[in-house]
This record gives C-alpha cells, structure tokens and sequence, in this order.
C-alpha cells in the first residue's frame, strides 16, 4: 500500500510540474529595462490659406493608439545658444494687430495643428506661418498617471526614467 502510495505521489509530481498554462503579465523592467513605451513624431509645415490654416497628421498604419493613451503637441518655440525651445500647445502670441494662437486637437486616427487669429489674415508674417516646427508626443496612460513629470516641460518627458520614447522624425503630414 506505501509503494502505490509513493509511486502515486511521484506520477502527480512529474504530471502537475510538466503542465503550462497561459502566459502572465510581463514582469518589471530589469536593470536598464523600461516599464513603459512612448513616441515622439516630428512634422514641420506651412500654414495657408488654402488648407485653413491647418497642419493635418495622420497616424501609420503600424502605429497603434489606445483611447487610454494621451497626446501632446509641442512646437518649437525658438533656439537659444544652440538649443531647442520647446512649448506645450497651445500657445498664444499678442501683438499690437490682435492674437495668434497655435492649438491642436487629436483623435486615435490623427492630430491637427491649427492657427487661430483675430488679426487681418494678411498681416500674418511668415515668421508665424512658414516653417513651423512641431512635435506629437503619444504617451501610455500609466505614464500620465504617474505625474512623475511636468508636461509642460517636453525635456521632463524625455528624462522621465520610466519611459522610452520612440522618435520619429521627419514624419508624413497631409493638407486635409
């Protein structure tokens, strides 16, 4: 009865240990590793009248965007001893004319960058229009909760050491 017992005991051992089931979560990031993953894309545009003043940028095909997810856009705002000024959108200029303000919006298909003025449309300079640079910074949810950052400082992101960001620049847009 102890030999049946034993040999019993042993056979659910090797049966229980040989099974799998499903994958778990993925665990921490190692040493060097990254929790979390974001992208950066960098467009740069003319504003017109013929497009309404509006920079349209769509997503790749092979870049996916969860409704969780949060979009920022930065446009770069000057270059001061050999370094990139970067401000978070939107951002309003008053002039003697009137206002100017650079805004976008965003959905999980594509973010638009628009200009918005109370000024005479022909007393915009090409300083204001042409040229402009910006950059689209998709960042996970779990990122934004964790507030370890400031968003209106676009180098508190690229520091932040829970979070990889993918850089894209010189990315597609479209006139809409």
């Amino acid at each position: 009865m102890k030999k049946i017992t034993t040999i019993l005991l042993i056979l659910v051992a090797v049966i229980l240990t040989s099974c799998e089931g499903p994958m778990g979560p993925p665990g921490l990031p190692g040493e060097n590793g990254y929790a979390l993953v974001g992208t950066v894309f960098e467009i740069e545009g003319d504003f017109t009248p013929i497009d309404d003043y509006t920079l349209f940028f769509e997503f790749p095909n092979d870049f996916e965007i969860y409704d969780t997810d949060v979009v920022f856009v930065y446009i770069l705002w000057q270059h001061i001893d050999g370094l990139d000024i970067w401000r978070l959108m939107p951002q309003t200029v008053v002039l003697p004319e009137g206002v100017i303000q650079y805004n976008y919006d965003y959905t999980v298909l594509d973010v638009q960058v628009f200009l918005e003025f109370t000024i005479n449309e022909n007393d915009l300079h090409e300083d204001e229009t042409d040229g402009q640079v910006f950059r689209i910074a998709v960042l996970p949810a779990d990122f934004m909760a964790n507030k370890s950052f400031n968003e209106n400082d676009y180098n508190s992101i690229l520091n932040s050491p829970e979070l990889k960001l993918n850089t894209i620049e010189g990315a597609n847009f479209t006139i809409k």
